[in-house]
């Protein structure tokens, strides 16, 4: 969905309206600058897609978001446990915000699991709304509640509204002919209904979304709208629900322009296609289905009419072959994976690093080792796409700091891999992948020129005057060798794993050229053109803090808080993680103390102290979660004063 964000005069209408509600008699409405809610149930609640519409609509409005889906890796876990219990946070504000919030202020609890999970993360005063429909003491009992928690006292230091969402939804669809258990599965439109009155959420949206979703099953589409009508309903007329909110539209936030919702892997799509239309060649993906990765895949290929094939392989190892196969053909070949997927993939990466052709590994990283946590976020693959093939396999690492940024990062992950005739590491990770915030919508002239140059005939001269082409003559500027589409006459090469001669690319066993041919690899991946770092440094800070990739959102938020308090502190987030940016040793040496937090065990930290000598220090996360803005900025304070 698109917006236009709304003007200071829009806002001051919108404050007329809640004016003439509480004229009218309606119940009182406050202004609040910013909410953070959470929706939680079963995985088989739909908390996902409720909390996907309540986004949607968010976005539409002309709020600033930032959201964090959590849900476990099963796909139907355990009804009513704990490990079955799925979550959905939204943070929006009428300002520009960079996280999906710390603490709750809002919890819709559709069962005790639900209840007894996310409790313990809100703070003292919250709303939470229980559906007391699934209070029974079997449910109860099998998450540990000895007691009701509605009634024992243990949550009198919240604001409570227990709402029986099941019986409200049956009694509205009892005009249906659905059975009892149809109609349940609408509670969450019900909820939906309800906060959408609560904080004066468009509507129209969800219910457009509702008819295209089930417009197959029109019974079910009326039903599920009937059920977000009543939610609404009973907001507007229940006597427990005295205040709604209103949350202004961010409109100082952003720069004018069209802007729609866009979760991190829908953006990296969308930057694909583009990168593959600014480069004038088709754009192939051959993919191996992986959580979280797999929505890429799903996406590209519903995008047929832009010239995108995609191919879902038998496994990783042929997906990554499939899209090397396809770079020789002359297609911006991309393979989408995870962790795991990666270490599979490393030796046809190596591959395309012998073969010097363009290639984008995009990996989505998650928890690991192994299996590890596939739902849950991490950054633990950095050394491995540094490092992890064998012998010199030098590939450029680049990584997005934002769920929009991911379809930046594609474009500039294609350029690199044209330009300089290389496989590229495009590191997003979980939490950017599902999580969303608003994009603006570009125009096409901001869009970078990626078209290319494929060899038309031959490029070297013999001592006997004849004229040859060779494969891995390169160019003086970026090393790159020429791009030669097979079946173009007089353009016949070998190609393989086996070391190539330079220039002729004939098989060599030769120590020296062997040395020479490993030098020059390194050398083009040293040399390609990357911006310097920027620095935000306004008060001549003695301690920087560094990130790389996700953490960006929790660090500026960090240092916001920071330098509110009056304290002092720098800020640099790298995108460029091979080859860094060239000005990144001077930035280090101006400061007393780096700081640099990863959700891993140190990576970057490793590879700056190798490279700079840097007594960096690490401050690292690895429980599957985004840092916490607060938990940040007590270290960082820590930092500043130790």
């Amino acid at each position: 969905m698109t917006s236009q964000v709304s003007s200071p005069a829009e806002q001051a209408d919108g404050a007329v309206v809640g004016e003439q509600r509480k004229a009218a008699g309606a119940k009182d409405v406050r202004r609040l600058d910013r909410v953070i809610i959470r929706f939680a149930g079963d995985s088989g609640d739909g908390m996902q897609l409720t909390g996907d519409r309540f986004t949607s609509e968010t976005a539409s409005f002309g709020n600033d978001l930032s959201t964090l889906p959590n849900f476990p890796a099963e796909i139907r876990a355990p009804a009513g446990t704990l490990p079955g219990v799925s979550s959905f946070q939204l943070h929006f504000a009428d300002h520009d915000i960079l996280t999906p919030g710390d603490a709750p202020n809002v919890l819709v609890a559709m069962n005790p699991a639900a209840l007894k999970a996310n409790i313990g993360d809100l703070p003292r005063g919250a709303e939470v709304i229980v559906n007391t429909d699934e209070f029974t003491r079997r449910a109860m009992q099998k998450v540990g509640y000895e007691a009701s928690p509605l009634e024992d006292g243990s949550l009198d230091g919240y604001h409570v509204h227990p709402v029986p969402l099941t019986t409200l939804t049956v009694e509205a669809l009892k005009e249906f002919d659905l059975t009892r258990k149809e109609a349940e599965r609408s509670k969450n439109m019900f909820a939906l209904g309800l906060l959408s009155w609560m904080y004066h959420r468009p509507t129209e949206g969800t219910e457009r979304f509702l008819k295209s979703k089930f417009a197959k099953k029109p019974d079910i589409a009326a039903a599920n709208i009937a059920a977000f009508r009543a939610g609404w309903n009973f907001g507007e007329t229940t006597e427990d629900f005295a205040v709604s909110y209103e949350v202004a539209p961010a409109a100082t936030a952003f720069p004018p322009g069209v802007y729609r919702n866009i979760s991190g892997n829908l953006a990296l799509s969308y930057g694909l296609i583009a990168a593959s239309r600014q480069a004038d060649l088709p754009l192939y993906l051959g993919s191996y289905p992986i959580t979280p990765a797999s929505d890429i895949l799903h996406e590209l290929s519903r995008h047929k009419n832009f010239g995108v094939r995609t191919f879902q392989a038998e496994d990783e190892i042929a997906g990554i072959g499939a899209a090397l196969g396809a770079a020789f053909g002359g297609s911006l070949a991309v393979t989408t994976t995870s962790g795991p997927g990666v270490a599979l993939k490393s030796e046809t990466i190596g591959l395309a690093v012998s073969l010097e052709l363009p290639l984008l590994v995009v990996d989505i990283q998650r928890g690991g080792p192994s299996t590890g946590l596939p739902t849950k976020t991490e950054q633990a693959d950095l050394l491995q796409a540094m490092f992890g093939r064998n012998g010199e396999a030098p590939v450029p690492v680049i990584a997005p700091r934002t769920p929009a940024d991911c379809f930046d990062a594609a474009l500039e992950a294609a350029r690199i891999a044209l330009t300089y005739r290389t496989p590229v590491f495009l590191l997003s990770d979980g939490y950017l992948a599902n999580g969303s915030e608003p994009w603006r919508i570009p125009d096409l002239e901001e869009l970078p020129d990626l078209r290319v140059q494929f060899a038309q005939g031959p490029n070297h001269t013999l001592e006997d005057g004849s004229e040859v082409f060779w494969p891995y003559k390169r160019d003086p500027q970026t090393l790159a060798r020429p791009w030669a589409i097979p079946g173009t006459p007089g353009l016949e090469h070998r190609i393989g794993g086996i070391e190539k001669e330079d220039g002729t690319g004939n098989i060599s066993y030769a120590p020296a050229n062997h040395d020479f041919m490993v030098r020059t690899r390194q050398a083009k991946i040293d040399g390609i053109d990357v911006p310097d770092l920027t620095v935000d440094d306004p008060d001549g800070a003695r301690t920087l803090v560094l990130g790389w990739g996700s953490t960006y959102g929790p660090i500026t938020a960090a240092v916001r808080r920071i330098r509110k308090a009056g304290e002092s502190i720098a800020q640099a987030h790298l995108r460029h993680l091979n080859p860094f940016p060239r000005n990144l040793g001077s930035v280090l040496e101006r400061y007393d103390k780096v700081v640099i937090p990863e959700m891993n065990l140190g990576q970057l930290a490793t590879l700056i102290r190798a490279k700079y000598l840097v007594d960096a220090h690490s401050y690292n996360q690895v429980n599957g979660m985004p840092f916490k803005a607060e938990q940040l900025a007590a270290a960082l304070k820590e930092a500043i004063d130790g």
